[in-house]
């Protein structure tokens, strides 16, 4: 591993940990391609229509999501913090381009770590770092644990199908 991983503040962060079956490479493939993203992103039965991705520090990524009845419901902006391929996404919705700052409902920094489990998969951590025990606390009313964990099984079962 070629980064310390984030040590957990409770007051502040949330976290989901997966052990799955498939492979950091492909995970990270998965979490860069603008194509794959939007087939697995969004809890079903919403979907995520338009993704885009600069995959450098300071580059954006930004998503779509539409309710089940086609109707846009968030239109998402972020910036890439740091990358380690095949290992590490970290991005924050505080900044955009460029490390330019942003008014955000609701910001927080996403940290995305994979690393192999020995038997062909990977350990998926899953970090939601927020400013304030407030904004923790509407991210997981919000339902961090369930979303995030459904959207992983989405992650599986797509790569597994490809």
């Amino acid at each position: 591993m070629t980064f310390a991983p984030h040590v957990i503040d409770p007051e502040l962060d949330l976290e989901l940990v997966r052990d799955i079956p498939v492979t950091p490479e492909a995970v990270f493939s998965a979490w860069t391609d603008p194509e794959s993203l939007t087939q697995w992103f969004t809890p079903h039965p919403y979907t995520t229509p338009v993704c885009e991705i600069d995959l450098r520090p300071g580059g954006a990524f930004r998503t779509v999501m539409n309710d089940p009845d086609g109707q846009q419901i968030a239109d998402s902006t972020g910036c890439y913090l740091h990358i380690v391929p095949n290992e590490l996404l970290v991005w924050t919705s505080a900044l955009t381009t460029d490390f330019r700052p942003q008014a955000d409902a609701m910001p927080f920094t996403g940290i995305l770590e994979f690393r192999p489990n020995g038997s062909g998969g990977c350990i998926y951590r899953a970090i939601a770092v927020h400013q304030d025990s407030a904004g923790r606390a509407q991210h997981e009313e919000m339902g961090f644990h369930q979303g995030w964990g459904i959207v992983v099984d989405q992650l599986v079962a797509h790569l597994q199908a490809i």
